[in-house]
């Protein structure tokens, strides 16, 4: 092999990757046009806009601050891709009520409205599309807390439940401090121990990321224009 034929390969090779991952999703993304319902598709008309609430912004920023992104993916990956829509609760609800089956496919609509689109690098963790879904109806419930209350202990001390001893997350103490207690004991303090007369409370930081947590659901239904996803099995 030539070094030119060496130079060249190399250049293919990353030039690739390069186009792929940035180029092509950059001018695919960069001027998303607002998407509407149609009522004899959808059953509805008006805009679609993906849910956001709490302080997701600046939860946003704590979430890319912490590296969060290398272990955990926010995408529902289409079923030709891997089986996702069938795990429980990653894609959305198979039952949800009234309103059905929300289980659908990540699409870019989802990200409108952010500064990055966190999608993620790999997943060494669990897939977050949902997560704020997953911790209000199953986690929290179990854990006999708040869905706020499960967060702050996961991030705090990952594997202080048996049920998740073998976490790999990485504890984040520094999100928390601890103060002295004035009075009744803060109601976000956490059931930890440490010195008498304190008691451990999330920081700004910890309630930006997890308002920012909390707010992941992406079980709205989008209209059929967008939503690639096959018909799900009753």
């Amino acid at each position: 092999m030539t070094f030119r034929t060496f130079i060249l390969g190399l250049l293919a090779s990353f030039g690739f990757a390069w186009l792929s991952v940035v180029v092509v999703p950059f001018f695919k993304m960069r001027n998303l046009q607002p998407l509407v319902f149609k009522e004899d598709v959808d059953g509805k008309d008006g805009i679609y806009h993906p849910k956001r609430a709490g302080r997701v912004a600046n939860g946003a920023e704590v979430y890319a601050q912490q590296g969060c992104y290398n272990c955990h993916t926010q995408l529902v990956r289409p079923t030709y891709a891997g089986n996702d829509l069938f795990r429980a609760d990653w894609g959305g609800q198979k039952d949800a009520g009234e309103r059905g089956d929300t289980r659908r496919e990540t699409n870019a609509f989802d990200f409108g409205g952010e500064k990055f689109a966190q999608i993620g690098v790999m997943r060494q963790g669990p897939d977050l599309s949902n997560l704020g879904l997953r911790v209000e109806t199953s986690y929290a419930k179990d854990a006999h807390t708040t869905p706020e209350g499960w967060l702050y202990g996961h991030l705090y001390r990952p594997r202080h439940e048996l049920s998740r001893i073998k976490s790999n997350c990485p504890p984040q103490p520094f999100l928390f401090v601890k103060k002295q207690v004035t009075g009744n004991r803060s109601l976000d303090a956490l059931p930890f121990e440490s010195p008498e007369g304190t008691e451990i409370v999330p920081t700004d930081e910890a309630k930006a990321l997890v308002s920012y947590l909390l707010s992941l659901k992406k079980d709205d239904a989008v209209p059929a224009s967008i939503n690639f996803a096959p018909a799900k099995k009753k």
